[in-house]
């Protein structure tokens, strides 16, 4: 469906319903706006699959009208997809230092770097893309440099607040501009849409100065080497643990690719300060008292492939968890990683560490960086907006936020709940849910990208069923067969296999003289009729259904 003609549409193209792949655009005529391209990690059930990334066809119909993406700040669920969009859709990038600092990581990795274009921002920047013009105001969350975003149209400001929680004594020194953010609300606001993670936990999210202060109890209490994993992005949660480590003269080790690269990213930036020479290579580390060392790593949310998960198995070269070492949390689990996390937790009990784990409120270590109720209670009275969207969380966590928004004072029916690929069209400066585009999921295997149902397909089956590949030698010109037919499974049964092997022969056999007789050797045909043959014959005597895979060999 096209777009009406002089109106303004916000689309929902991935975050909705969902917590990742975090994708928004607004249209003004021939100009659209790009907010975020995040990834989203698959769960047990995607086999195989890397990533999920937003489904971008709409803009790349309309990719001529597609201006810019403007990012608010540099989590995975807001930059992660970025390479992928780029590839497809080269359009200037508009992000804070930091921000730039870790797009241009995965720009670089993806060998698209040169040819891209990275425009900073700051709070204070105003920039005209296309017809809109576009300022910005700073927001405080678990990474450094975030950013909302104003745009300035003809039917009115909207705002999109990106991820944020007030904090009066954070571990950095950024603060949300609340300031700003009532000027904004005075200027007036057609439509916020504001994030809706904790929409579900009443008061103000806890400080993150309460992290610091269990960090270095732990650190005081630890009589030989600290583990702390994290999230490499949270550069102030970093900062606490260079900190606590420099109050008990421990040297600093660096584990994964990720957080060696954030590290160096934050220090050449200037947003961590590290102490000269406290930062040692793994290798290096046993020229030191066990006392005397801490190490950061990856592994948070029990990434199988993480450095913290080899720890746990004693896989990591150079270094290992030894009974009495200390292993810190600090930070929470995201929905459907708590699986991973337990076993990579009782892992490291069987090693002998102290293993400090939990929610925030029960280990101390970690505080959330997105607001709970009377955070986004504040923004909303800051703002004054006259309609609402809430944005990235799932159905019952935007329902929440609905309700907030409504308790304290946007009309009842002025809030749209949306899923992905919905659409708000404004005209006359009223909204109105009547449209959609198409959208779904863009999954990343390896080097390949798009949608891959069918071989996720595939592989579900293989999984549950296993295989049985039918290998024929056949003589191309005469249509008979030069051998014996082969049969190979894998992962069919445990049982013993010969009882099937000798029907399956016979079957296939059989389905050959059908074919000849009707002179049909053909390698459609073969593969079909063996397929529909041997899979009836496996269904009724075992109740399973492999995959069947005719391999036909022509000399």
């Amino acid at each position: 469906m096209s777009m009406p003609t002089n109106t303004l549409s916000i689309f929902a193209l991935g975050g909705l319903n969902e917590v990742g792949k975090n994708m928004y655009a607004i249209q003004n005529d021939d100009d659209i706006i790009v907010i975020d391209c995040g990834n989203k990690f698959p769960d047990e059930s995607l086999l195989g699959i890397d990533l999920i990334i937003p489904d971008i066809t709409y803009l790349v119909e309309n990719k001529e009208k597609v201006k810019a993406l403007i990012v608010t700040h540099g989590h995975e669920d807001h930059i992660g997809g970025i390479p992928y969009f780029l590839k497809q859709l080269n359009v200037p990038v508009y992000a804070t230092r930091f921000t730039l600092g870790l797009i241009e990581l995965k720009l670089r990795e993806h060998k698209i770097l040169r040819e891209s274009e990275l425009i900073e921002i700051n709070p204070d920047s105003k920039v005209k893309i296309g017809d809109m013009d576009v300022s910005f105001f700073r927001v405080f969350h678990s990474i450094p440099d975030c950013l909302g975003i104003v745009f300035h149209t003809a039917q009115g400001n909207i705002v999109h607040t990106g991820d944020f929680k007030f904090d009066l004594t954070p571990a950095s020194n950024e603060h949300s501009d609340i300031h700003r953010m009532a000027e904004i609300g005075r200027e007036g606001v057609l439509l916020l849409l504001s994030e809706s993670t904790n929409a579900e936990r009443p008061g103000f999210t806890p400080s993150e100065q309460m992290v610091g202060e269990h960090l270095e109890q732990a650190f005081m209490k630890a009589k030989a080497k600290i583990f702390v994993t994290t999230f490499a992005s949270n550069v102030s949660r970093l900062q606490q643990v260079v900190n606590a480590a420099q109050k008990t003269n421990r040297k600093l080790v660096l584990l994964g690719r990720t957080m060696v690269n954030v590290v160096k990213i934050a220090m050449e930036r200037g947003y961590i300060i590290v102490p000269e020479e406290m930062i040692i290579e793994p290798r290096d580390m046993y020229d030191y008292a066990s006392e005397n060392l801490a190490i950061l790593c990856t592994g948070s949310q029990g990434e199988p492939l993480a450095a913290l998960a080899r720890l746990s198995t004693g896989e990591f070269r150079d270094v290992d968890v030894l009974p009495g070492d200390t292993v810190i949390f600090a930070a929470g689990p995201i929905p459907g990683n708590e699986r991973g996390i337990t076993t990579i937790v009782d892992n490291l009990f069987e090693l002998g560490a102290n293993v400090i784990y939990g929610s925030g409120s029960t280990s101390g270590m970690h505080v959330s960086g997105h607001g709970y109720q009377e955070d986004l209670k504040l923004m909303l009275t800051l703002m004054r907006p006259k309609y609402f969207i809430p944005i990235h969380g799932e159905y019952r966590m935007l329902y929440h936020h609905r309700r907030l928004a409504e308790s304290v004072g946007v009309e009842e029916g002025n809030t749209f709940i949306l899923k992905n690929g919905d659409v708000v069209d404004i005209e006359n400066s009223t909204p109105r849910q009547t449209r959609e585009v198409p959208v779904g999921n863009t999954y990343v295997d390896g080097g390949e990208v798009g949608d891959l149902e069918y071989v996720l397909q595939d592989r579900k089956k293989i999984s549950e069923d296993g295989m049985l590949m039918l290998i024929l030698t056949i003589n191309k010109a005469e249509g008979t067969l030069l051998a014996e037919p082969e049969v190979i499974s894998r992962g069919f049964t445990d049982g013993d296999f010969s009882k099937f092997r000798k029907d399956i022969h016979r079957i296939t056999m059989e389905t050959i003289e059908e074919l000849q007789a009707e002179n049909r050797m053909k390698r459609n045909a073969i593969k079909k009729l063996l397929k529909r043959n041997v899979g009836q014959f496996i269904r009724s005597d075992s109740r399973k259904q492999p995959m069947i895979v005719p391999i036909l060999i022509e000399l």
